[in-house]
């Protein structure tokens, strides 16, 4: 693999503002919200693609809170592991053949529940959990047995080195390709690896994951946030039983229509790729996000070189095993730098051109940073390049 990494926080500092709709209109001079990773970038190929998406739900459908009351995940419909491991199998991401499959309401709550297996329970105090900065900051760890430790280079360890840190890759904010900085030789040493952003789309494919905890989420894979649906692959069977019971204690299951619509999206994405009466002739995710991404990135960069305020981590290519093909990655975010005199905080600079962005420093980084969500729509997104570009 080969990005940056940062990510996921249980830690929004306030509530979202209510971003724009497909119906709103955009005035010259609207505020734009990139604060927020809302993937409404997606929207047009979902349109596009129409009928074919459509989960129809009868009234009687899914009305028990079980799905297989003697499988490990009790609650997990077996038409969404179908199409779980089938997309794994296809993109070739993440070894999914001899791993639990736990669904959760996202992988916000797949990430909580991880941490409640790997902690400790036979402590007074509580464990704690790291990541390299940049990250995607957690300080809502609201738990008597792990706590947000910050950052992973600069941890000295608790309870005699024993920790738990989350591997973001790609990383949020800042797209890097990581590995665990933490060393795991003496046993004491967990790791929860965050790769929600692990597909072609975003980063060359350049092996299949094989963690012990790897997590996923339909909103980076297809776009659909409003769907609350995640999964981890899970190495150990006593780990994804205590996972299992983590969401059982705090949602009973996971929505079953949430599971039926995913199931339904996910086998619209694998049926374009592989052999059948449409051969050819199907609408194909992974290659519209490229496309979109791609021209989005160009754009940026554009930008960004033309004022001479800004600057953007380095580009990262790879050979991509899906594609068949040496490719550029193109995050889901870009990690912004402003180098102009007088600035020291690019979120309140980028706030005065109706531009907001998050901050540098809510990710244990500088505050010349920001983070900017490269997947909101095509009129915010045109808008905010605009912007950039008059800003000198």
């Amino acid at each position: 693999m080969t990005t940056t990494t940062t990510r996921r926080s249980t830690g929004c500092r306030g509530s979202p503002r209510r971003p724009m709709s497909s119906g709103d209109a955009l005035s010259p001079d609207a505020v734009i919200n990139l604060e927020f990773g809302d993937p409404t970038m997606y929207e047009a190929f979902w349109r596009e693609a129409g009928e074919r998406a459509a989960a129809v739900i009868p009234g009687w459908w899914g009305m028990s809170y079980f799905s297989n009351a003697g499988g490990l995940c009790w609650y997990l419909e077996p038409e969404l592991e179908r199409e779980v491991r089938r997309v794994h199998r296809l993109v070739g991401n993440a070894m999914a053949d001899g791993y639990h499959l736990v669904v959760g309401t996202g992988t916000t709550q797949l990430f909580q529940a991880a941490m409640y297996a790997l902690a400790p329970t036979s402590t007074d105090r509580p464990v704690g959990v790291v990541s390299p900065a940049p990250y995607y900051s957690t300080d809502l760890l609201l738990s008597g047995y792990y706590r947000w430790a910050g950052d992973a280079n600069a941890f000295h360890g608790d309870h005699g080195g024993e920790n738990i840190e989350l591997v973001v890759s790609p990383n949020n904010p800042d797209g890097a390709i990581r590995e665990a900085v933490l060393s795991s030789d003496s046993g004491k040493g967990k790791a929860i690896h965050d790769l929600v952003y692990y597909w072609p789309q975003y980063t060359p494919i350049t092996s299949p994951a094989a963690h012990d905890i790897m997590l996923f989420t339909m909103s980076k894979l297809s776009g659909h946030g409003g769907t609350r649906l995640g999964w981890a692959l899970v190495k150990d069977s006593d780990v994804a039983k205590k996972m299992v019971y983590f969401v059982y204690g705090s949602t009973i299951g996971v929505s079953k229509d949430s599971q039926l619509r995913a199931a339904k999206i996910l086998g619209v994405v694998s049926d374009a790729y592989e052999p059948g009466p449409g051969d050819g002739t199907q609408l194909r995710l992974f290659d519209f996000a490229r496309r979109r991404t791609g021209e989005r990135w160009r754009a940026l960069h554009a930008a960004v070189a033309a004022t001479g305020t800004f600057s953007l981590p380095d580009e990262i290519t790879g050979y991509c095993n899906f594609t068949k093909q040496t490719v550029a990655a193109y995050p889901a975010f870009a990690w912004l730098r402003c180098y102009k005199d007088g600035v020291e905080d690019c979120a309140e600079f980028l706030r005065g051109h109706g531009i907001v962005a998050r901050g540098g420093e809510q990710f244990g980084g500088d505050a010349r940073c920001v983070r900017v969500n490269m997947m909101d729509r095509d009129a915010v997104f045109n808008v905010l390049i605009q912007r950039l570009s008059s800003i000198t």
